[in-house]
């Protein structure tokens, strides 16, 4: 697990925010690269601004802003479990299909939650999915670093958040942009077979 790299392992390409020239060319090509809609009312778009990078290597993705909006936690939640069912991890036709929407779903939860309680509430949320690999990214304003409570200890009531997201993924970490209030915290899960 990593908290400080700039870039997920393997080989799923280059972060939104490297630089690069995909990346200069802009929101028109992530547009055309995904064929996505604009975004509506709602605040949800195919494909998030500045993630060409994405959208370059195949990823579907959707992306949720939290803009003047309340009970952000259900919203972030309901707004997963849409892209789960159009990705066709739900309705679940396995044991297994369940548990990994359930660990997805548990993972923005926690995610979201963190950053109402840490960092002044999130400002958008993205996920993406390359077949093999869901991505959850929340980007919010505050300046801490989250972290797992160490040592762990399972009876204790709260702190428990980022230990669970540790467990439950395959990789995490922040990513800062320099000169920019603010972070984006990722997830990665594996998708299920």
């Amino acid at each position: 697990m990593s908290t400080t790299r700039p870039y997920p392992p393997g080989d799923r390409g280059q972060e939104p925010g490297a630089g690069g020239a995909a990346e200069a060319s802009g929101d028109a090509a992530a547009g055309s690269a995904l064929g996505s809609a604009p975004e509506d009312a709602s605040g949800v778009s195919g494909v998030a601004r500045g993630s060409v990078a994405r959208a370059r290597y195949g990823r579907q993705g959707r992306r949720l802003s939290f803009d003047g909006r309340g009970a952000v936690v259900p919203l972030a939640r309901d707004f997963t479990r849409e892209a789960l069912r159009e990705w066709g991890w739900l309705p679940s036709t396995t044991a297994d299909r369940r548990a990994a929407a359930e660990d997805v779903l548990l993972v923005v939860s926690e995610l979201v939650t963190n950053a109402c309680l840490h960092a002044e509430g999130p400002d958008e949320m993205w996920i993406a999915c390359d077949g093999k690999v869901l991505r959850v990214e929340v980007s919010d304003r505050g300046a801490g670093q989250p972290t797992p409570r160490t040592p762990h200890r399972a009876g204790r009531p709260g702190g428990h958040g980022m230990f669970i997201v540790g467990r439950l993924c395959l990789d995490w970490g922040v990513l800062r942009t320099p000169g920019v209030a603010g972070k984006t915290v990722w997830a990665e899960l594996g998708a299920p077979a």
